[in-house]
């Protein structure tokens, strides 16, 4: 098949791209890179933030889209798959949906539905948007309130998912946002990540106690609050200065991914998004490494892969005190360190695969093209 995906989040589409060209397809993939982080892509189209860049940007979208034509497949990443405003974004969807075959809506982070549930319904104990039944006030969360809902940006959203052919979820958070209006075209599959099969073992030390611990947090200045980093930097630098001897805490701030790789490929923890309950891409790209996660390890999150055995994700509530004690119970208990090391790249091996992830994409694909 001949298949293009627009946009990028994490790596999640370069990383399916790999999978699905290993299987035989031909694959586009057309984004920004994901911004700052600045990952691998076929064609860039990136924009600068001024009323020139916009222009510029604008023209060079109008300049590619007769490349963006005769697909047996368009996914998109998101319904802001373009960096231009929503009421925009109307004519070029259906310039791609009337020029392709197939169109997919992939579910993988902010949109209409993600805020609405959240906000709504609340069938998440606790969300970037909820704690139990409160709404979250922090600016983030407000924000991102006031841009999904009663604007363009939810028109389009309806729109896209209505209209496609088929949506895409990447985690149980967001599955259970659009499983409840689209049962009958909303997938579950697991985003992809390629292991160094070769390396893996590499990750994880020869010895059975780990008598200094390198904890590292990836810190992003402008979602600090909204994902819970504040508490957990907080958490675990109390942790660092109190077993000085036993942690060394290695912090990241807004750089590109391969320099944030660089810095965490030799940790054996990583904190990451306090109020999920599933491990996303950072985290799952940290565990192909053999690095513990401390974060969203919720029942519903191995219910979802079906997953009865291997559970090596350091679930944590979002407070203070859920992180401080589950770092604390790894400092004073190390020897489980190699335990979930070992846990954690069997389970990137088993439920994310790029190529097993692929060949799900695939399946999906001759489904809806048949």
């Amino acid at each position: 098949m001949k298949i293009l995906l627009i946009g990028e989040y994490s790596n999640v589409h370069w990383t399916l791209a790999e999978g699905l060209r290993h299987l035989g397809h031909t694959v586009t993939v057309l984004s920004n890179g994901d911004f700052w982080k600045n990952y691998n892509r076929d064609i860039s189209l990136t924009r600068t933030n001024s009323k020139i860049g916009g222009m510029i940007y604008t023209m060079k979208l109008i300049k590619l889209l007769p490349k963006m034509t005769g697909y047996d497949i368009v996914q998109i990443i998101n319904p802001m798959f373009f960096e231009i405003k929503a009421k925009w974004i109307f004519p070029i969807y259906k310039y791609l949906r009337s020029h392709n075959k197939k169109i997919i809506l992939c579910g993988f982070g902010m949109d209409y539905y993600w805020v609405k549930t959240c906000c709504d319904t609340m069938p998440l104990r606790y969300s970037d948007f909820n704690i139990g039944t409160h709404l979250r006030n922090n600016k983030d969360a407000i924000k991102e309130r006031q841009d999904w809902l009663g604007t363009p940006k939810e028109h389009l959203n309806k729109y896209i998912a209505n209209d496609c052919d088929s949506i895409v979820t990447g985690l149980y958070e967001y599955y259970i946002c659009y499983k409840p209006y689209y049962s009958d075209k909303t997938t579950f599959i697991p985003f992809p990540i390629k292991l160094e099969h070769g390396q893996c073992n590499t990750y994880i030390k020869n010895k059975s106690v780990y008598n200094r611990i390198k904890i590292f947090i990836g810190i992003n200045k402008t979602r600090n609050e909204y994902k819970g980093t504040d508490i957990m930097l907080k958490a675990a630098e109390q942790i660092s200065k109190k077993y000085s001897n036993k942690v060394e805490l290695i912090k990241a701030e807004s750089i590109p991914f391969k320099q944030y790789v660089k810095l965490m490929i030799d940790s054996d923890i990583l904190l990451d998004q306090l109020y999920s309950y599933t491990p996303a891409m950072n985290a799952l790209q940290a565990m192909a490494k053999g690095i513990i996660c401390v974060g969203g390890g919720e029942p519903e999150n191995y219910e979802i892969l079906n997953e009865n055995r291997l559970k090596p994700i350091i679930n944590v509530l979002p407070n203070y005190n859920s992180v401080y004690e589950s770092l604390e119970r790894l400092i004073l208990h190390p020897e489980l360190i190699p335990i979930l090391k070992k846990q954690s790249i069997e389970y990137i091996k088993k439920h994310h695969d790029y190529i097993k992830v692929a060949q799900q994409y695939e399946s999906l694909y001759n489904k809806i093209t048949q």
